[in-house]
């Protein structure tokens, strides 16, 4: 389908350390010229599930002063560079923010995190079979603490609206999923 929205040029608004902010001058399919935004986040990132031996799920719980809340996230983060594989940076998330780490790590889902203006990616892996590592590294900004759920709690958890972070919530469904078509349910 040919669409009839085009975009006529873009122009660096504002940049960032990790984010760049951008006014993109849009056609309309009626000619009208609006201008619109657009954050580019060209890093990506990766987000983990991390699942004990006994089936609970590591989840970190930190404050998000973007929200002015208190939130309950799996562990995750942006990669270092352009060219990092996102598995390293799931591994590397796993093992500073929880202090455990997996030989058992795979791809999950991959998502867009807000289509409609931003470029963001995260790539969500699973990790099984967690043994504790040498103790949480956090980043100087960072204060987690770290909290082992059942998954069928977390999944009420999300219902509840307690949970709300699209990559968290995506990553439990999609691990929820994934264990009903190891069972074939």
């Amino acid at each position: 389908m040919e669409y009839k929205l085009k975009r006529l040029g873009r122009e660096l608004a504002a940049p960032g350390k990790a984010l760049e902010f951008y006014r993109d001058d849009m056609e309309l399919p009626d000619g009208k010229i609006e201008q619109w935004d657009f954050i580019d986040h060209p890093r990506g990132g990766a987000c983990i599930v991390p699942v004990l031996p006994d089936g609970r799920i590591l989840m970190i719980r930190q404050m998000r002063h973007a929200i002015d809340r208190e939130t309950l996230e799996l562990p995750a983060g942006a990669r270092d560079s352009l060219t990092e594989d996102t598995a390293d940076t799931a591994a590397r998330e796993l093992r500073e923010e929880t202090g455990y780490r997996s030989d058992k790590i795979s791809p999950l889902i991959k998502l867009k995190t807000a289509v409609a203006y931003c470029s963001e990616f995260t790539d969500v892996y699973l990790a099984e079979d967690l043994v504790p590592a040498d103790g949480q590294h956090l980043d100087e900004a960072e204060e987690i603490n770290v909290e082992a759920f059942p998954l069928q709690t977390l999944m009420e958890k999300i219902y509840a609206g307690e949970i709300q972070d699209a990559k968290t919530v995506a990553g439990i469904m999609a691990y929820a999923a994934k264990i009903c078509s190891r069972k074939n349910i």
